[in-house]
C-alpha cells in the first residue's frame, strides 16, 4: 500500500517555480529521505502534502485520501515536525502537549511522559524559556504522542546536539518498525544514508534522482585521494578515461572518482613517488555533489 502518492505535482509562485512535475510513491513502513539545498522545493512539497499550499496542478494522496478534499481526515493520522518551531511563549510544555493530545481520542496521557523523559525535556518550563533545540523536542513529542500512521519531518535535527540526534533516530527507527511511515526532508546526508530506505534528490523544483539508496550509490566507482611530491607527473600517469570529478586540492594532493581497473591504476602509480593514498567507497554526499 502506498501511504504517499504524488502525481505530477507542480506549484508556481507567480512566475517562479516551487516544484515542477514531480511524482513520488512511498509505501507503508518506509523511511523516505527527501534531500536538496535550500530553495530546491522540499518545503513546498511538504506544504502541499499538508494542504498548507494548493498545487498549481497535479495531485497528492495521503493514506489513500485526497490531500485537498480530505485534509482534516488526513491530519488525524499524521504527525508533522516543521523546520522552525513557534509556540505560545507563556504556555508550559506540559500544558501544550496535553492540549495537543485533547484533539485525539483514546490516547494514553502517559505517552507524554514517555517521550519527554526520552528526549530529556522539562515539562514544567514555559515555552519562552526553552532553547531552539528544546523547542524542536516539543515539536517532536507533539508529532508522535498520538501514534501517527505517517510522520513528516522537515529538517528535524536542527538545534539538536549529536547525542539527542542519536536518540531521535533511535525513536524514529522504533516507530518505523512498528509500522509508521516516515518522510524526512533533510540536508544531513550522513543521516539520510544511514537511516533511510529510499531517497529522492530534488534540484530547482525537479526530482533528478530517486530510488533505493544502495541502488543509487555508484559501487563501481571509488574515491581516490593521493598525496605526491610531483602532482604534474602523477597526472601524466593517470588514464582520464576512467576518471571524473578530478580535483587538484593543492600542489601535493589530488582527489578523483575512478571507475577503471584498480590493478591498472596501481601499476601506473607505482612508477611515481606516492606519499599517501586513501581509497573510499562513494557516499550519498558524493552522489549529491555530482548533481550540485
Amino acid at each position: 500500500m502506498n501511504v504517499i502518492e504524488i502525481r505530477n505535482l507542480t506549484k508556481y509562485y507567480g512566475k517562479s517555480v516551487g516544484v515542477d512535475d514531480i511524482s513520488i510513491d512511498i509505501k507503508q513502513g518506509e523511511f523516505f529521505g527527501f534531500i536538496g539545498p535550500n530553495g530546491a522545493g522540499k518545503s513546498t512539497t511538504i506544504n502541499c502534502m499538508l494542504n498548507y499550499l494548493f498545487p498549481t496542478s497535479g495531485s497528492i494522496k495521503i493514506l489513500g485520501l485526497d490531500s485537498v478534499k480530505n485534509s482534516a481526515e488526513i491530519k488525524k493520522n499524521i504527525g508533522f515536525v516543521p523546520s522552525e518551531v513557534f509556540y505560545y511563549d507563556n504556555m508550559k510544555v506540559d500544558e501544550l502537549l496535553k492540549y495537543s493530545l485533547s484533539f485525539y481520542k483514546h490516547i494514553d496521557k502517559s505517552m507524554i511522559y514517555k517521550y519527554t523523559d526520552l528526549l530529556e525535556l522539562d515539562k514544567d518550563k514555559k515555552i519562552g524559556e526553552l532553547s531552539m533545540g528544546n523547542k524542536k523536542k516539543v515539536a517532536i513529542v507533539q508529532a508522535v504522542i498520538h501514534n501517527p500512521k505517517l510522520l513528516i519531518l522537515d529538517e528535524p535535527t536542527n538545534g539538536l546536539d549529536p547525542l539527542m540526534q542519536q536518540k531521535l533516530f533511535k525513536l524514529l527507527d522504533d516507530l518505523r518498525k512498528q509500522g509508521t511511515t516516515i518522510f524526512m526532508s533533510s540536508h544531513m546526508l550522513e543521516d539520510v544514508q544511514k537511516y533511510c530506505t529510499n531517497v529522492a534528490i530534488i534540484k530547482q523544483g525537479k526530482i533528478i534522482k530517486q530510488g533505493n539508496i544502495s541502488s543509487l550509490l555508484p559501487h563501481s566507482f571509488k574515491i581516490i585521494n593521493i598525496k605526491s611530491v610531483d602532482v604534474n607527473k602523477l597526472k601524466t600517469n593517470l588514464d582520464f578515461k576512467f576518471i571524473s570529478n578530478f580535483k587538484e586540492i593543492d600542489s601535493k594532493n589530488i582527489k578523483f572518482m575512478y571507475s577503471g581497473n584498480l590493478t591498472t591504476l596501481f601499476k601506473n602509480l607505482a612508477l611515481i613517488d606516492i606519499r599517501d593514498i586513501t581509497i573510499e567507497s562513494p557516499t550519498l554526499e558524493d552522489l549529491f555533489m555530482q548533481y550540485y
